[in-house]
């Protein structure tokens, strides 16, 4: 058996969820994508539940961190906004700077686990 570990860093704002890995890993399919609801698709979930994540983002941030233009004859779309950009970047690296900080610890957990 494989064992894994990952490391889920929630920022809170009172009782909500500012920043977390589902609302981060929503804003990377956004701007993969350039629209909530394929980066809804893309995730497995509803438009609306995507939706209201970025909302909640966005209200909980100096700015929003994600952008949108209503469709038309220039089209539509989604973009992150620089803040959005960093938001992802300094998310991924403290989750880079815990693993390697852990990996000795987590090397010495995974030897006591049953082979």
């Amino acid at each position: 058996m494989e064992s894994k570990a990952q490391f889920r860093l929630r920022i809170y704002r009172d009782d909500n969820i500012a920043i977390g890995p589902g609302k981060v890993a929503l804003l990377e399919a956004i701007a993969l994508t350039g629209s909530i609801s394929a980066a809804a698709r893309e995730m497995g979930m509803s438009y609306r539940r995507a939706w209201l994540l970025v909302d909640e983002m966005n209200r909980a941030l100096m700015s929003p961190a994600v952008s949108t233009a209503t469709g038309g004859a220039q089209g539509g779309g989604t973009a992150l906004t620089p803040l959005g950009e960093q938001l992802v970047q300094h998310y991924r690296a403290v989750e880079s700077t815990a693993r390697l900080a852990a990996a000795d610890s987590l090397a010495a957990l995974n030897r006591l686990l049953a082979p």
